[in-house]
């Protein structure tokens, strides 16, 4: 089962150890996901602050 992350910050810390990152777009909000070795963790976020977060991650990004 994923695991939904609601702060940015713990979010960023993720993804330091992360394999990849799948970014979904939606019409209200943004559904980030991280893939680590283990565990899928996943963010939603409004359209707006979603590539302030994206630019901030430390895994490249891939579009779905």
């Amino acid at each position: 089962m994923p695991i939904e992350v609601y702060d940015k910050e713990e979010f960023v810390r993720i993804s330091e150890k992360a394999i990849e990152c799948k970014v979904k777009r939606l019409r209200e909000y943004v559904k980030v996901k991280l893939r680590t070795k283990r565990k899928l963790y996943t963010m939603k976020v409004k359209a707006g602050e979603a590539d302030d977060l994206i630019s901030r991650l430390k895994v490249k990004c891939t579009e779905i």
